[in-house]
This record gives C-alpha cells, sequence and structure tokens, in this order.
C-alpha cells in the first residue's frame, strides 16, 4: 500500500495554521528554523505515521522546493521516505537523491506544452500590481510563487489570468496569500503515477488540501481531505461534488483523523489479504 500525502495544512502546519495555541499539549516540532519552530505535527498523528510507514510506503507530496523540504528535520531524521516528490511534480527524491532522469523528462515536457517562464511572468505582471506582491520566486527553475496581499487582488482580474495562461499551457492557483503560476507538466498526480508503477504497490490512500493537491487525490484509490483550505472550500459552495470524506477537526488536529482514516484502511485492506 501506498501512502501518498500534501504536508503543509495536510499533516503539518506552521504556527498561523494550527489553530490552537502553540504551548496546546499533543503538537511536536517538525521543523526548526534558526531556533524557531516553522511547523508542528500532531504528536498522534505522528505516532500513527511512524507505525505505518514500517509497513508501507510513505511519500511525502509537497509543492515546497527541494531545500525547502529537506529542512523539515521530521523527515530527515525520525520519519525518512524512500520516495519523496517536490516542487509540486518538479522533483521526486529516491532515498533522498533527485531522480535526475523524471526533472529531464518533465524539463522536455515543460519545454513542448507550455510557453516560455518569462512570458508567463510578463502576463501576470501586467495584471498583478507591483504594489500588490509582497515577494516573487522561481522555484527550482520550474514554477512562480508570488506571495501578495489577498484582499487587494481583484478576483475577476486574476480569473481573467488564469483562463490566458491556460492557452499557454500555465496553471494558477490562488492559495492563501499566494499566487501560483506552475506549468501543466509540473504536476503532483504525474509524478506519484510515475513513483506507483515504478514500486509495484497497490492500492494508493492520499490527502491534501489545495487546489494543487485535486489531481493527487483524484489519482489515488482511496482520498482524504482537512476540513479547511480550497477543497473543502468549493465543496462547502457546492462548485464540485466530491465523493472523499473529510476531517471533522480543522487545523493541525485534523492530521489524527487523517491518519486514522489511513490506519483504518490499511487495517481492513489488510484483513482482506490487499495491499502490503
Amino acid at each position: 500500500m501506498i501512502y501518498a500525502s500534501d504536508l503543509d495544512r495536510t499533516l503539518i502546519y506552521s504556527p498561523s495554521a494550527i489553530g490552537v495555541p502553540e504551548d496546546s499539549p499533543g503538537l511536536i516540532p517538525a521543523e526548526v528554523i534558526d531556533g524557531r519552530t516553522a511547523s508542528y505535527i500532531s504528536q498522534h498523528a505522528l505516532e500513527l505515521l511512524k507505525e505505518l510507514a514500517a509497513k508501507i510506503i510513505f511519500m511525502p507530496v509537497t509543492t515546497r522546493t527541494l531545500a525547502q523540504y529537506r529542512r523539515i528535520h521530521l523527515f530527515q531524521d525520525t520519519v525518512i521516505p524512500d520516495y519523496a516528490v517536490t516542487s509540486n511534480g518538479g522533483n521526486i527524491l529516491v532515498n533522498g537523491v533527485v531522480d535526475q532522469e523524471w526533472r529531464a523528462t518533465i524539463g522536455r515536457l515543460v519545454e513542448q506544452g507550455s510557453a516560455a517562464a518569462e512570458e508567463a511572468r510578463r502576463l501576470v505582471q501586467s495584471v498583478v500590481r507591483a504594489e500588490w506582491i509582497i515577494s516573487e520566486r522561481y522555484c527550482d527553475e520550474l514554477f512562480y510563487t508570488f506571495v501578495v496581499h489577498r484582499d487587494l487582488l481583484p478576483l475577476d482580474e486574476i480569473t481573467r489570468l488564469a483562463e490566458h495562461l491556460d492557452g499557454m499551457g500555465w496553471k494558477v492557483s490562488l492559495q492563501g496569500r499566494k499566487l501560483y503560476v506552475v506549468p501543466e507538466a509540473v504536476n503532483k498526480s504525474d509524478a506519484i503515477i510515475h513513483v506507483r508503477r515504478t514500486v509495484h504497490s497497490e492500492p494508493m490512500v492520499a490527502s491534501g488540501d489545495s487546489l494543487l493537491d485535486k489531481s493527487l487525490l483524484a489519482s489515488a484509490d482511496y482520498a482524504i481531505a482537512p476540513c479547511h483550505g480550497e477543497i473543502f472550500a468549493e465543496q462547502q459552495a457546492g462548485l464540485v461534488k466530491l465523493e472523499y470524506p473529510f476531517t471533522k477537526k480543522a487545523g493541525v488536529f485534523a492530521g489524527n483523523e487523517i491518519m486514522e482514516y489511513v490506519q483504518r484502511l490499511y487495517n481492513n485492506l489488510t484483513a482482506l489479504g490487499v495491499g502490503p
């Protein structure tokens, strides 16, 4: 069995996203930067994850860059996955080492299917004014992340921008204060399908909260999402009708319900002789 999961706001949470005070019982630091905890995981979720990771293939799947993923000490010294997907699917790590063949394949697909990165950037800047942008980053030579003043963005303009970029082979996702502009070939779904074929393991369970996770969840046999984030917001607004469950709790303790769901699936499938 494979468990492929998004990280931020799914399994690990920044102090601003945990939804409870930082001194609440049951929180474990997952990432520490310059002596400050940058993200937490629920202790119960971590215990279940450690137990499961010894029996199945656990695969982190994140939009974080390689460097941002590697600073999460939780996945460097506590739960060390054989496979991890970073850069929104642009990079696959095998035992911590970048799969160069996959990276080269993605590079070719981006070149063939999407307009040049600078062309996409110029279009974004023609719509999103400089004073609306807090910072801009070209991530792992693959996609753009703009941290923006969300309340200043005219959403109808962003929608038109997304439609224009779609015709150029680029996708737009607005998540909180971050505006992602990503080539079509750089996606979580294709990356996890590639790993799934490589490891020859079935079935697959997935979890995630954002629009960039939708393809990940759709590619899995079983999926669960927290009751926060863009996927949940779409469901609540009636924009989509999704078959997979949502947690009852929001914030960091949603991780407990997610891991309990994966644990139940593992137990049920094992009892049926499926998966492991």
